[in-house]
């Protein structure tokens, strides 16, 4: 007898990934056959009660829920972890999934790290996926919703990252400097550039994040990772932001003498007790009900933390929910055989 959970509504759904630790769910449609038994083959080998828990979402039927979680082509499975996404694969790819549902039931089955709800080391939106804080119930990362193409970063020091690295979601190097009294990264190795950004001419950094969808904005997590100091450092030490500003839906980046005039959707000023010590990231909880159907986000570093006059940002991660990308009736099927 199939163990696999039918999701008849959205109700049915929320109750269900708030009441299973882990909740594997394949969103599909008539057409998409191939991948089906070997869902159901680990539905029927890993299902446990309230701990792991297969379902199936019906997009023709449950419209809704496809709406709220983004899903634009079948079959697309997400696996839930405490209701936050955690993995997504999109295509019949039995490889990645299977192997992606294993990984997540050996931790289910061991000491309890399924339920831990830890953070600094790989966890997310996918299995390489880096986050220095833990998720807002309810909320997941939906930094994947940036659109790189368009991102502009002003007053950055060119001998360092671009604005891309900020949203890489690999674990930054610049943790080194937390546990290494020397703080050596990748800026110290002489071999590739640094993986994350400094500001150049004086402490300020204006980033322009433009996103591929409408999304609710819920909290940033910034991480910034300056070296301890040490006697036989001779070059500047950058500070970690303090005061930051964030203006929703803009056209384009902002002057820096045009965001002064310029009231700011919020402004946020950051202490010492607010940066974790051991991920070296801030969590910045915004104003709701001011960043629903967000298109784009400036984020502008006012000043930094203390008297120097340069800044350094490692990461910068979007939590929050993602709205749309098409019409659920432009809804594609991606072929049942891997490389269609």
């Amino acid at each position: 007898m199939s163990k696999t959970v039918h999701i008849s509504s959205a109700a049915q759904f929320d109750s269900l990934i708030h009441s299973s630790t882990i909740v594997v769910t394949d969103y599909w449609c008539g057409p998409c056959k191939q991948i089906a038994p070997v869902y159901e083959q680990l539905s029927a080998r890993l299902s446990r009660p309230k701990k792991i828990t297969f379902a199936k979402v019906d997009v023709d039927r449950q419209q809704e829920v496809a709406q709220k979680y983004g899903i634009t082509a079948m079959p697309t499975f997400m696996i839930f972890k405490n209701a936050q996404i955690v993995s997504t694969i999109r295509g019949a790819d039995p490889r990645k999934l299977s192997e992606a549902v294993q990984k997540l039931a050996a931790e289910a089955e061991s000491n309890g790290s399924a339920t831990s709800g830890g953070f600094g080391d790989a966890s997310g939106n996918g299995s390489n996926l880096w986050l220095g804080a833990s998720l807002p119930k309810g909320y997941g990362d939906v930094t994947d919703e940036v659109d790189v193409r368009g991102l502009d970063l002003l007053n950055s020091d060119s001998e360092f990252g671009d604005a891309r690295i900020l949203f890489n979601s690999s674990k930054p190097s610049g943790r080194a400097s937390v546990d290494d009294d020397k703080g050596k990264g990748k800026a110290d190795d002489g071999e590739s550039k640094p993986d994350w950004v400094e500001s150049d001419t004086d402490e300020q950094l204006m980033l322009y994040v433009p996103f591929q969808s409408k999304l609710k904005v819920h909290t940033l997590h910034l991480t910034s990772l300056p070296p301890k100091p040490s006697e036989d450092r001779e070059e500047e030490i950058p500070m970690r932001p303090k005061t930051i500003q964030v203006y929703s839906n803009r056209a384009h980046v902002l002057g820096f003498e045009e965001a002064e005039d310029i009231p700011a959707t919020q402004r946020v000023t950051l202490s010492a007790r607010d940066w974790d010590e051991k991920t070296g990231t801030a969590k910045i909880e915004l104003r709701f009900v001011k960043f629903q159907n967000v298109t784009s986000l400036v984020v502008f570093v006012v000043d930094g933390d203390g008297d120097g006059e340069k800044v350094r940002v490692d990461r910068l991660r979007l939590i929050g929910e993602k709205g749309e990308k098409r019409d659920l009736g432009k809804l594609e099927k991606i072929g049942d055989e891997q490389g269609e």
